[in-house]
């Protein structure tokens, strides 16, 4: 794993692999990787594409180490899926690759990304008021996301533009960012949620993750009710240094100062997050 993981950050890195990995390499994918694709049911793949909200950077080294070609892709349904995507040998990982050809794009004065192109709807049917809403009359559709360039036109989403916090001193920031920092520098973190709107600084609601904080309270030996988890000390150190962690990624105005734990565990059911905080403890 050590050696794919290597060889993929020099890909990424642009630079060219030195004889010794290039060397270790087939032997290192013959003997581990291969076998791991097949247990994985990934031996078959050629290119796989994430989507929906920003993957971690990380998360696709992963892949990519394994031997798994994957990039971030982007797009809506307006657009007839892909707006823009990038071959795995030209991925850049953080970015969702360029846009397909014939597309235009241009960033509007807030940072909003449009888009106008063949691919592109036209209106949305039998409903007039929201084609004025996102479509200008130059025939630009306003994507909703806010993104930036990089000199060779990759992409990268910065967040919706309706769910960007704007700081009590104007700053404009991106929940997702913030929130991805702290829950992929700790497992223990299984969701986080960011608050900061016209506030002077970010703060943090924490979900433990429930696995995460069952081993973790059985290594300690303390209880696994999330109710008493989430006030212990030594789970709250741990808690700290995540953060810490995941502010060192983070500008200055991005980090979060102050967090809470919520003492339950999160899933999909909401009635079973209140049963747990409500429930008495056993």
């Amino acid at each position: 794993m050590e050696t794919g993981l290597r060889r993929t950050r020099l890909l990424q890195a642009g630079k060219p692999v030195d004889d010794e990995l290039a060397a270790s390499y087939p032997g290192a994918d013959v003997g581990v990787l291969s076998a791991l694709r097949s247990r994985l049911g990934l031996d078959q793949v050629r290119w796989a594409v994430t989507g929906a909200a920003p993957t971690p950077p990380e998360t696709l080294e992963f892949f990519a180490a394994l031997g798994v070609p994957i990039c971030d892709g982007w797009g809506m349904s307006e657009q007839s899926c892909f707006g823009a995507v990038s071959p795995p040998a030209q991925a850049r990982f953080g970015t969702i690759g360029t846009l397909l050809p014939g597309l235009e794009a241009r960033q509007a004065a807030d940072g909003e990304l449009l888009v106008r192109g063949p691919s592109v709807t036209k209106d949305y049917r039998n409903d007039a008021d929201r084609t004025r809403e996102a479509f200008d009359r130059e025939g630009w559709f306003h994507t909703g996301d806010v993104i930036v360039s990089d000199a060779d036109g990759y992409l990268t989403v910065v967040d919706r533009k309706k769910v960007l916090i704007i700081s009590e001193g104007g700053k404009h920031i991106s929940p997702v960012t913030v929130e991805t920092a702290p829950t992929t520098a700790s497992p223990l973190i299984g969701t986080a949620a960011v608050i900061g709107d016209s506030r002077p600084y970010i703060t943090a609601l924490l979900v433990l993750d429930a696995e995460a904080a069952a081993a973790f309270a059985a290594e300690c030996g303390l209880q696994r009710d999330p109710r008493f988890l989430a006030r212990n000390p030594l789970l709250l150190d741990a808690l700290r240094a995540a953060v810490a962690e995941g502010n060192s990624r983070l500008a200055r105005v991005e980090q979060v100062k102050r967090f809470r734990v919520i003492p339950a565990y999160w899933d999909a059911a909401p009635s079973r997050v209140r049963r747990a905080m409500n429930s008495p403890p056993r």
